[in-house]
């Protein structure tokens, strides 16, 4: 029960998909209470554009590599096999920030926020090559360090305290699926949470 419990916070809060729940709750937000500044209203074809290039697009790649056997799993539990799909992943965000930045100044904060994810999964490929840090970690660390910059950003409202809260809960589940699932050391885990914290709150705050 438990190892079904951690792989389902493991696929739910893929660091793939992690990035699509903060530019909705950056878009929409908590009924009212928490679009800041820097997210005007955004159309929602240029986020359905921007998904696809940071989501699908490298999803389905990812897909194909395993399907021919380029790699073992989509899974990639094996740390040599991790560098192309990450490469990929930094590709289809870094075009999702340049197709934002294009909408600047309604969606600036979205375009820092995909920015922040490609240097994010970039220094995660860099550290890959000798040491499996936790991509898993990374990408609740980007969201925690987001959830600390909406502490203090105008307009945010009372419902960042609580989104502060809600992040890092599911930040430390995160961390105890890795460990129970046995795909990486607390280490590996904590190290992952420390980048992308620092590097979310960094670009958060540009």
């Amino acid at each position: 029960m438990k190892d079904r419990l951690a792989y389902g916070l493991s696929v739910v809060l893929h660091p793939m998909l992690v990035p699509t729940y903060l530019v909705l709750l950056l878009c929409y937000g908590w009924p009212g209470r928490l679009p800041v500044s820097g997210v005007a209203p955004v159309p929602a074809a240029l986020l359905l554009q921007a998904w696809a290039l940071s989501f699908w697009l490298p999803s389905l790649l990812i897909g194909l590599m395993a399907r021919f056997g380029l790699i073992s799993s989509v899974e990639l539990p094996d740390r040599r096999q991790r560098t192309a799909p990450l490469l990929l992943a930094a590709g289809g965000f870094a075009a999702a920030a340049v197709l934002l930045a294009s909408y600047a100044p309604q969606a600036s904060l979205l375009s820092r926020l995909f920015a922040g994810i490609t240097v994010s999964v970039l220094l995660t490929t860099l550290i890959t090559l000798w040491w499996k840090i936790s991509a898993h970690g990374v990408g609740m660390g980007g969201a925690s360090g987001l959830s600390l910059w909406l502490l203090t950003a105008p307009g945010s409202g009372s419902a960042a305290p609580l989104t502060l809260l809600a992040v890092v809960l599911l930040a430390a589940a995160v961390g105890w699926a890795r460990l129970r699932l046995r795909a990486h050391t607390r280490a590996q885990v904590l190290a992952g949470l420390g980048l992308g914290t620092v590097i979310g709150l960094t670009f958060s705050a540009l």
